[in-house]
């Protein structure tokens, strides 16, 4: 007789109805935007009836978590493996052109996650959730940075590790609102790698490659 307390057993054939239904919201939510798509509609889209969403996630939240889960432990894995390849030192124009690399997705992913920050902004506990999931990426930087200390100086007025992380998520966030209004993929990168240098130094190093000029205009 099977146990009841023992856990159910994942299948491939479930596994693959998670990752649809993952791959339907993604382009619901991109084209219409959260908050204004129905579970029926992420059904619809993947092919699956109320039932295999329900068997998978309970909520929109939680399937959107799940999106979330999967981007933001990819970039931080990428940007960990990015700012490892120095080794003790941090060549910090090196290691910037290579997470600039990583940090920038795409633009329908950039709009799904603004629209579920507006969500979270407007519902406690879905914004705990989603700051936990961001404290990732910061602590994927904050590590690299403490370990490259006695090594790589740092600009004082950063204060510690931790404060140093929290700039360079602020200097992202604010580079990916830009590229949301204006859609120049490039120009983004050009200007993150440019302000995450003169954070990370004491602004005379050189720009970690040739860049054009891009606006800074709000």
């Amino acid at each position: 007789m099977e146990d009841r307390n023992t856990p159910k057993r994942v299948t491939r054939r479930r596994v693959r109805t998670r990752a649809r239904l993952l791959d339907a919201a993604f382009a619901v939510f991109a084209a219409k935007g959260f908050g204004r798509v129905s579970i029926e509609e992420v059904c619809e889209a993947a092919g699956f009836s109320r039932g295999a969403f329900y068997s998978n996630f309970a909520t929109l939240d939680e399937l959107f978590f799940a999106l979330y889960r999967e981007r933001a432990d990819l970039i931080a894995d990428q940007v960990a493996d990015a700012l490892a390849q120095d080794g003790p030192d941090l060549d910090v124009p090196a290691s910037v052109e290579r997470v600039t690399e990583v940090l920038l997705l795409d633009v329908d992913w950039l709009l799904v996650k603004t629209d579920f920050l507006v969500h979270a902004a407007r519902d406690p506990d879905v914004a705990r959730a989603l700051l936990d999931h961001r404290a990732r990426l910061r602590r994927a930087v904050a590590d690299r940075l403490s370990r490259a200390r006695g090594h790589t100086e740092l600009p004082a007025v950063l204060g510690d590790a931790d404060g140093a992380a929290h700039a360079v998520v602020a200097a992202y966030d604010g580079v990916t609102t830009q590229l949301l209004l204006d859609r120049d993929v490039e120009a983004a990168r050009a200007w993150l790698g440019q302000l995450l240098t003169a954070l990370l130094t004491d602004g005379s190093r050189t720009p970690p490659r040739e860049h054009r000029r891009v606006s800074t205009d709000a």
